[in-house]
């Protein structure tokens, strides 16, 4: 029998349950009241023992695996700010499930109190569906890093580099220098360009020249040019070849390898030296005109 049954929800029962105890000890003779008292109290006071030897053993357990998990994001290089985030909400969960375990040691139902933590959790979730999913997304980009700070990126119809990876949204730095800051959770559901995920890239030029012109003494121009830029990587070889025949120009199509950070400087130079050295070397820009024929009838 114990000595006093409490149920921290139901405060009349509580009541009911000290009186009818009080009553009890009332109408015992004084000896055995004396020992269902000290029987009582003894009992209590062992629980009261157990349940702090209970938290401190936890207590280190806990802790124990909070380190375990420190030392675990660090081996695998996992984001600091995830890391963190997660030890404690294992922390959290834990010292939950030790607190209900002592409220249960002390005879208190724990039914009701988990029934009102299970409510209370589903009135938060759907409250905060939006965030959540925002917070999943920063949690996926974390661990799987399908881009890091510093790279360049185009998602969403935004493109720039990740100036800083956040658990609810992602920050990206323009190239107008705009910092625009986008949510995670949709960066996760829609196609990421990561251009700077490959340390190298290829760059697609293309040079208009006249019809009538020689192919390859222009192919040829093209490739000394190409070939005296040392950033433009030997192989594969630069590729110069005949692209499509236009309404009023031959389309030459030029490819070649780079680094990935050497990308645009390629890019806007080959263009300008095209475009100032090719027709010194006989090769000549088309440009839009119109043929007139004038028919002279008598």
């Amino acid at each position: 029998m114990r000595f006093l049954q409490v149920d921290p929800i139901h405060v009349d029962s509580l009541a009911n349950n000290l009186n009818q105890t009080v009553e009890q000890i009332k109408e015992m003779p004084f000896e055995e009241a004396l020992s269902f008292v000290t029987k009582g109290l003894l009992g209590f006071f062992w629980d009261i023992l157990i349940c702090i030897a209970i938290y401190i053993v936890a207590r280190w357990i806990i802790r124990y695996i909070d380190r375990l998990l420190k030392r675990l994001f660090e081996r695998r290089s996992v984001e600091i700010s995830l890391g963190k985030f997660i030890r404690s909400l294992v922390r959290a969960a834990l010292y939950v499930i030790v607190v209900i375990t002592i409220v249960r040691k002390l005879g208190i139902d724990t039914s009701s109190f988990v029934a009102l933590l299970a409510s209370v959790g589903v009135a938060i979730g759907m409250a905060l569906s939006g965030t959540l999913q925002n917070f999943a997304g920063g949690v996926m980009i974390l661990l799987l890093r399908p881009f890091r700070i510093g790279d360049y990126v185009q998602t969403q119809g935004i493109e720039g580099s990740v100036k800083e990876i956040k658990l609810f949204n992602t920050v990206i730095n323009t190239v107008d220098n705009k910092l625009i800051t986008l949510p995670n959770g949709p960066i996760v559901n829609n196609i990421i360009n990561n251009f700077s995920a490959e340390s190298r890239r290829r760059v697609d030029m293309s040079v208009s020249i006249s019809y009538g012109d020689d192919l390859d003494a222009a192919r040829a121009a093209i490739l000394e040019i190409l070939n005296s830029d040392e950033r433009i990587e030997k192989e594969p070889a630069p590729f110069v070849a005949l692209g499509s025949l236009g309404q009023s120009s031959v389309d030459i199509t030029i490819r070649v390898w780079a680094k990935s950070g050497d990308y645009w400087g390629i890019y806007h130079d080959m263009l300008a030296r095209f475009y100032k050295e090719l027709p010194a070397k006989g090769v000549n820009f088309p440009y839009p005109h119109l043929d007139v024929s004038v028919k002279n009838e008598k």
